[in-house]
């Protein structure tokens, strides 16, 4: 039976098992759930699926679409840290007679009331953790996308995900990553950006290596790399789509409030004070939020 067959027939969808895996345990923290061992710094929860559902329809707009390799007629489409799975769902709508898989370390929260009956019929769900292995053969997709896994990748990690992400890829196929740094330019925004940044070091994460995903590409043996940044605006002064990145972006920080404070980065009122004094930077100014795109053909 094909490997995709068998996904629809089990409804619920678990490859954890089969591929030697774990399903990560849960955790509460300051009122939110956060999937516990990995390195992902936000919430696994339905205020975080509503971000997502929110950041998916900003990031639309800010690409002109869904994305940018040069597909034809795919087959077979994974997406590699899915969250709600948006991308995914819009994928298979997109390319009705391809098989989509939306793969993530835990399912979707049921608060949204989808059901699988609910979703493309050409589309489904598998849980799976790109830091221990993609649950599929090699060569099965013609194209492998991954979004914004910069808070669960470790810098020294990204050689291996490259080339999982490669594996799994049909030759002539395609790898598109798109990920993105914080925006700074005001004392505020700044001070936010910086405490992030010691929370994703005190993980092993570097967000400045997200410049570099053309070159990891390249590094990992991808061939007719192509690689651009989009200047992202965020701030209400810069329209719709600059206000929508400043919610975005708010929405993150604030979900890793506790987490800062029970590390001795920044005690929680300080870090509501300078959130504070970011919305109104964001409300007064535009900054510059940098996506980097980038994907390749394996040979």
């Amino acid at each position: 039976m094909p490997w995709f067959d068998f996904l629809r027939r089990r409804k619920s969808v678990t490859l954890s098992e089969e591929a030697g895996q774990s399903t990560p345990a849960m955790r509460r923290d300051g009122g939110r759930t956060f999937a516990a061992d990995v390195p992902y710094l936000l919430p696994k929860d339905m205020g975080e699926t509503n971000r997502l559902d929110f950041q998916h329809y900003m990031l639309r707009y800010a690409l002109k679409g869904n994305y940018a390799a040069p597909l034809r007629n795919p087959r077979d489409i994974l997406d590699v840290g899915c969250g709600a799975g948006r991308w995914a769902i819009e994928m298979a709508q997109q390319f009705p007679t391809a098989r989509v898989i939306g793969m993530d370390i835990a399912p979707p929260s049921r608060e949204t009331g989808a059901t699988p009956e609910a979703y493309p019929a050409n589309y489904t769900f598998a849980q799976g953790n790109v830091l221990e292995r993609v649950p599929f053969p090699d060569d099965s997709f013609d194209f492998v996308h991954q979004r914004f896994l910069t808070l669960a990748i470790p810098a020294a990690r990204w050689p291996g995900v490259v080339a999982e992400l490669l594996r799994v890829t049909r030759p002539g196929g395609w790898v598109e990553l798109v990920e993105t740094e914080p925006p700074t330019g005001a004392p505020a925004i700044d001070q936010l950006a910086r405490w992030g940044g010691e929370l994703t070091q005190r993980r092993g994460i570097d967000m400045s290596l997200m410049a570099r995903i053309g070159d990891l590409l390249r590094d990992g043996g991808a061939t007719r790399v192509t690689a651009r940044t989009v200047k992202m605006p965020v701030g209400k002064p810069s329209g719709h789509i600059g206000a929508m990145a400043a919610v975005d972006y708010l929405a993150a920080l604030s979900a890793v409030r506790e987490p800062l404070a029970k590390l001795g980065i920044v005690d929680e009122a300080s870090f509501d004070a300078m959130m504070a004094h970011g919305r109104e930077e964001f409300d007064q100014g535009v900054f510059i939020q940098p996506v980097y795109l980038a994907f390749g053909c394996k040979s």
